[in-house]
């Protein structure tokens, strides 16, 4: 199955727990529909892109980094690569290129879409992300990327306010899911 054969499978069958994001997902798929190289960051006026918020082993934080573009703490996660197969694939490659923690387990998902405009294609881009969330191995260390400013591990609950509603909406969704049981691959 191709990467994009798979955007469509997974989008087709997650439930959208908001009708906002419900309006996101037919929204993706239509995308789909309409561009053939929408998993890639060449397609304009908006690409698919895989967020994924890096929690500690027993949820209690997340691992932000400090965008350099946006200035903003956010989690983990970017553009699909040609090679890659799988959404969730692309979320767990992404969290440990950015975070350097080797053993991530991704967790069920997608949790959450999110659509923001970006500066891949100036005046105006989106990025159509599709969000999911992994569990570090227990005395995880982050090491800083070129991706990065700076990495740092918050408590869900106290997520600064130089981030955003889509961040702190992920990590409680990673950190409910979490204390649900949920286990994907890793």
């Amino acid at each position: 199955m191709s990467l994009h054969q798979d955007a469509v499978s997974v989008l087709s069958s997650w439930t959208a727990p908001t009708p906002g994001e419900e309006a996101l997902r037919t929204e993706f798929l239509e995308h789909l529909r309409s561009h053939d190289d929408a998993m890639l960051r060449e397609c304009v006026p908006g690409h698919l892109t895989a967020t994924t918020a890096v929690l500690s082993h027993d949820g209690s934080r997340v691992l932000l980094t400090l965008h350099p573009k946006a200035g903003m703490w956010l989690p983990m996660g970017g553009h699909c690569e040609v090679s890659d197969d799988a959404l969730g694939a692309v979320a767990l490659r992404e969290a440990h290129e950015e975070s350097g923690i080797a053993g991530l387990e991704l967790l069920p998902g997608p949790l959450a879409l999110d659509k923001h405009s970006v500066w891949c294609h100036p005046p105006l881009c989106w990025h159509l992300d599709v969000e999911y969330a992994a569990v570090a191995p227990p005395g995880a260390e982050a090491v800083i990327s070129t991706e990065s400013l700076d990495l740092r591990w918050f408590p869900v609950d106290e997520i600064p306010e130089l981030s955003d509603e889509a961040t702190r909406r992920l990590a409680a969704r990673g950190q409910a899911a979490l204390s649900s049981g949920s286990r994907a691959f890793g």
